[in-house]
């Protein structure tokens, strides 16, 4: 079988972890060509921004093997960004995206391939042994609980990284902002089969977390943003337009109660019902016609920006 195999690493000051990281995936590597799972292979390290020794490894790593390929930001954009440039540029029939922090195991690449074997175009690790923090542990439970629940998916970790993918979906997907996280909802948004498979998890050994507590904020909006696109991208009349419509027969029905009252005399037009069934009017045929707009541009159009943020990109023909 003649079947390339694209990884994917988004790093980010991760040179304590790098030789290790690199040495078990030529491993497993080796490995996968030897039983015939896979016939060649390309790395596409995507340093996004790092300020430490992680690129000039990388290159090392490069000199000595062309298959290595290492795409350098101007400054740390996100993981979204750095998945979605090695995305573009990603030529495997199979791709996998793990972290470069040591906490996903390489060893699990023969599993998550079986499983694409088996008939899905995505596979999304579970990390079900997690070694994180409580702090950590407890807002991400909550995250997949809810985030499971409103888009229909039944995953249990939509956190986590480690994923594979037939080529087909990686090139259909935009991603931006922390969309990383909702992969499988767009997906499933554009038909493909997704299924979860457990992985193992382990301790971070070098290095620390780059992620902080602002992201639960911006995780939250992010939410919205992706449930929405999932359910209402091809039609959002269907969101807006239940909304517009309820809040405008609001606003009809108390003007034309106010106009019945004016028709028998009664001034109206000191009454504050008067503004508020205007305001409802106005509203529902205005007000969130801009959120619309903008989730719809953004999504439209992400798909060509990341070359603004690239400094240097090393790629040998293999």
């Amino acid at each position: 079988m003649s079947r390339l195999l694209s990884l994917i690493i988004p790093v980010y000051n991760e040179e304590g972890s790098l030789p290790a990281l690199y040495k078990k995936i030529m491993q497993n590597l080796q490995e996968l060509i030897a039983v015939g799972s896979i016939s060649a292979y390309e790395i596409w390290f995507v340093s996004d921004g790092s300020t430490d020794k992680s690129e000039q490894i990388i290159k090392k790593f490069a000199a000595k093997d062309p298959a290595v390929k290492l795409i350098c930001f101007r400054r740390n954009f996100g993981k979204s960004r750095a998945l979605q440039a090695g995305f573009r540029r990603a030529a495997g029939d199979i791709v996998i995206t793990l972290d470069a922090d040591l906490q996903d195991d390489p060893d699990e690449f023969k599993n998550f391939i079986n499983k694409i074997d088996a008939g899905y175009d995505l596979v999304s690790g579970w990390k079900y042994n997690r070694y994180d923090p409580l702090e950590k542990k407890i807002p991400s439970k909550l995250f997949n609980f809810v985030t499971s629940r409103f888009s229909g998916l039944p995953l249990h970790d939509f956190n986590c990284g480690f994923k594979t993918y037939r080529k087909e979906v990686v090139k259909s997907i935009n991603i931006y902002g922390e969309f990383h996280r909702y992969i499988p909802i767009f997906a499933l948004r554009n038909g493909f089969k997704v299924a979860e498979i457990p992985v193992k998890h382990h301790k971070r050994e070098t290095g620390k977390s780059k992620f902080g507590a602002e992201r639960y904020l911006r995780g939250l909006f992010d939410a919205l943003s992706a449930i929405f696109l999932l359910k209402y991208w091809d039609r959002p009349m269907y969101f807006f337009g239940k909304i517009g419509l309820t809040l405008f027969i609001a606003g009809f029905l108390i003007c034309s109660y106010l106009s019945l009252l004016w028709f028998g005399g009664e001034s109206i037009g000191g009454r504050p019902l008067l503004i508020l069934g205007i305001l409802f009017i106005l509203v529902g045929l205005q007000s969130i016609l801009l959120g619309l707009i903008a989730n719809i541009i953004v999504d439209r159009t992400a798909r060509h920006n990341d070359d603004i943020y690239i400094r240097e990109i090393i790629a040998k023909e293999a």
